[in-house]
């Protein structure tokens, strides 16, 4: 209950502030809205620490690396950073976490609760952030814009990633031959290399891929799907890559140049191949005489006399 709730409004009016900001709580008003995207607050606070998200304001600093954040919270839970404290225990696995509101999120991945409802479609998110990034889906907003080409994006997360274009920045980085990437996600796919992980197993002949999307294209083998359409001609291909090749006969683009003679190629295997006549490679040996050759329809055609 409201402590001022009955009292006299010539009363009230003393107490305007502090219980019009107490009132909205309990009767569930929401009079702060946001005049970028409309969305409402209880609070006026709420609403200036929100408006950092379309202005970009960042006015808390850390002393130590000078990372600027929107919110004080989100400076005091940075800075356990640097001074190591994780003074927030699970109960559950032991985790601990910098600040109680990551630990009170984390406990949710055992309890499985899903608090925040999507009031368009019922999907239910474990966190707010969560919720806030998918209601993005049905508003279309996107306020997160890049001040380099003006594209818009939901997540910040996304608008970060994207930056690197930009900036050339890769700071994902394999720990066996050091090559470095801009999302992580890239890394751990490459990874996969080394370790010969193959997590993507078609369900028709068992032919396992470390990358979803190379399964998606094998399984169109399967089906006879091709979605990649030729807007010139009609031809229909399973993959996109093969439909941008096939484009090229009728622009003409041969965007794969040799360095030694200039010549130009539409398909980068065309110039692999080209590129053996330069250096003498003959990568492909029949296996009964030992004659070599540096195409591969070669050797074929040559196995046939045997």
């Amino acid at each position: 209950m409201c402590f001022y709730q009955d009292t006299p409004n010539e009363q009230l009016n003393v107490h305007s502030g502090e219980c019009r900001y107490s009132c909205d709580i309990h009767r569930g008003e929401h009079p702060y809205a946001c005049e970028v995207c409309n969305r409402v607050y209880s609070h006026k606070s709420s609403k200036i620490t929100h408006q950092r998200v379309h202005t970009g304001e960042r006015p808390y600093v850390c002393v130590v690396c000078n990372k600027a954040l929107s919110q004080e919270s989100c400076l005091i839970s940075h800075q356990c950073i640097h001074t190591g404290e994780r003074p927030h225990v699970c109960d559950v696995c032991n985790k601990v976490c910098s600040d109680k509101s990551n630990l009170i999120k984390h406990t949710r991945v055992h309890s499985g609760e899903r608090p925040y409802i999507c009031d368009v479609c019922n999907k239910a998110f474990s966190d707010k952030s969560s919720l806030i990034n998918h209601t993005r889906v049905h508003s279309g907003e996107r306020p997160y814009v890049c001040d380099v080409c003006n594209k818009a994006f939901r997540r910040r997360s996304h608008l970060i990633t994207h930056q690197r274009i930009h900036t050339g920045e890769r700071p994902y980085v394999c720990d066996v031959c050091n090559k470095a990437f801009s999302r992580q996600s890239n890394l751990i796919t490459h990874q996969r290399l080394h370790t010969g992980e193959r997590l993507y197993v078609c369900d028709v002949c068992n032919k396992a891929f470390s990358v979803q999307s190379h399964l998606t294209n094998h399984q169109r083998i399967h089906t006879g799907e091709r979605p990649r359409v030729c807007d010139v001609c009609n031809k229909a291909f399973s993959r996109q890559s093969d439909l941008i090749t096939h484009q090229r006969i009728h622009t003409g683009e041969r965007p794969h140049v040799c360095d030694v003679c200039d010549k130009a190629f539409s398909q980068q295997s065309n110039l692999i191949r080209h590129q053996r006549i330069h250096t003498g490679e003959r990568p492909y040996v029949c296996d009964v005489c030992n004659k070599a050759f540096s195409d591969k329809r070669n050797l074929i055609k040559h196995t046939h006399i045997h």
